[in-house]
């Protein structure tokens, strides 16, 4: 098969190399010369383990190239996949197509022969037929079927969960299309993974109902933190007892401070701005988005106990600001909210994390930048553990206190205990759900 991929960011370039494992032909294509120029130099633009060894394999068996040329990429592709962005439109909630209708017009003016044009991107429900209505509209010869074959990769494991997914969801309006994409997918077919085959509207509320309930999870488990707190339970075990039901099952169920990243906040406002426009609110995911910024607010409340009730003169460090671990995305993270309120409290925030830095520079900006935890820690008054990395999993926390001023640590991921803290050194030590203690 040839499969043209529009678009190189996290979805269209994770899922372009990775049919190039399968062994399709894939050419991808984006409107950014620099983009482009990396690929093809072999750098990846984003961080996304093993990606870069699986990319450049690919590139060297011939399978997988990278262009600015759609025409080129088109010509002969038994399908198009349209991988480009579907940002929060400012000031609506609405999930913004104007990439998505733009990409189908300009697909609709390069092809030539049958085509399938797949929509890779989250949209909301009735895009795909929208995108339909631009093909025809911009080519009314051209022969094609639309597509909705939305994505479930976690940043961090992207590649396991391509190749082994829990299910696959493709939506089609024709057996002809439902051909071509069982013909794509043939590999994972071979290897019984569950792929469902659906109208494209269900396609389409498969991917915003599935974020939006494991949306609701983090922050129900939140909000049940936040009752531990007041009550004396350990969120940590509530959490285990809870999972331990089949029915509930303990994935998602870990206290923090909120969700982020680039999927659940942008599709619960699509979801519940979708229910607003079809009269049938979405009460519970409505309230989940307010619940999850009124957490990260708490968390700020907790820093501000922590230095006594001022940040200003205070010197904070802060470990991990990506929206978690082994990623460097930052879109919507936590620390988007909690780094900006120390600075304009006065504190002089250093930060620590192993790939937040190239994106963090011009998003958080007055922080300072450490290569290692103890030289961010070192003569600061509280330590903030922010985004639950390996490399923080295993510190020496005796060394860590040892060389600060304060003392302090919140542990907002819950990576360490109490008893540990105190063994360590730490005189204030504060939690998510737990017991914590100030001296």
């Amino acid at each position: 098969m040839k499969i043209a991929m529009i678009g190189t960011g996290y979805v269209g370039l994770v899922s372009g190399v990775c049919f190039s494992d399968f062994g399709h032909d894939v050419v991808c294509v984006d409107k950014d010369p620099r983009k482009i120029e990396m690929l093809e130099a072999g750098k990846v633009p984003i961080y996304e383990p093993g990606l870069d060894v699986l990319m450049a394999k690919n590139v060297e068996a011939g399978r997988l190239s990278f262009t600015l040329d759609l025409q080129q990429a088109i010509d002969g592709a038994d399908a198009v996949f349209i991988a480009v962005g579907t940002p929060t439109r400012r000031g609506d909630g609405h999930a913004d197509l104007t990439y998505v209708m733009a990409a189908a017009e300009e697909i609709a003016r390069a092809a030539k022969d049958y085509v399938v044009v797949v929509t890779k991107s989250t949209v909301p429900v009735g895009t795909n037929a929208q995108v339909r209505d631009v093909v025809a509209k911009a080519n009314p010869d051209l022969d094609f079927d639309v597509a909705s074959n939305p994505e479930f990769l976690r940043e961090g494991a992207a590649i396991d969960d391509f190749m082994k997914p829990d299910r696959v969801v493709v939506g089609v309006e024709t057996e002809r299309a439902a051909k071509v994409m069982e013909d794509i997918y043939r590999p994972l077919y071979l290897r019984d993974f569950p792929i469902m085959t659906t109208d494209l509207q269900s396609a389409e509320m498969i991917k915003y109902a599935a974020n939006a309930f494991l949306a609701t999870k983090i922050t129900f488990i939140n909000e049940i933190a936040a009752l531990c707190e007041r009550v004396g339970a350990d969120v940590k075990q509530v959490s285990k007892g809870m999972g331990l039901d089949g029915r509930i099952g303990n994935k998602f169920l870990h206290a923090g401070p909120g969700y982020g990243g680039s999927c659940f906040p942008k599709d619960t406002k699509a979801l519940a701005r979708i229910g607003q426009d079809n009269a049938s609110p979405v009460s519970l995911v409505e309230t989940v988005i307010k619940v999850n910024e009124d957490v990260k607010r708490r968390m700020i409340e907790k820093l501000m106990d922590l230095c006594s009730g001022s940040f200003n003169g205070k010197r904070v460090a802060v470990l991990g600001v990506t929206f978690k671990p082994n990623t460097d995305d930052m879109r919507d993270a936590p620390s988007l909210t909690i780094v900006p309120a120390l600075i304009g409290g006065g504190a002089e925030v250093r930060v620590c994390d192993p790939q937040g830095r190239r994106e963090g520079e011009h998003l958080l900006p007055g922080v300072s930048w450490y290569e290692d935890p103890y030289s961010a820690a070192a003569e600061a008054d509280l330590v903030v553990f922010l985004t639950e990395w390996n490399e923080f999993r295993a510190l020496d926390l005796p060394r860590m206190a040892q060389g600060m001023r304060g003392r302090r640590m919140a542990d907002l991921r819950n990576i360490y205990s109490a008893d540990a803290a105190r063994e360590a050194g730490f005189t204030a030590y504060d939690s998510i759900g737990r017991s914590g203690f100030s001296e």
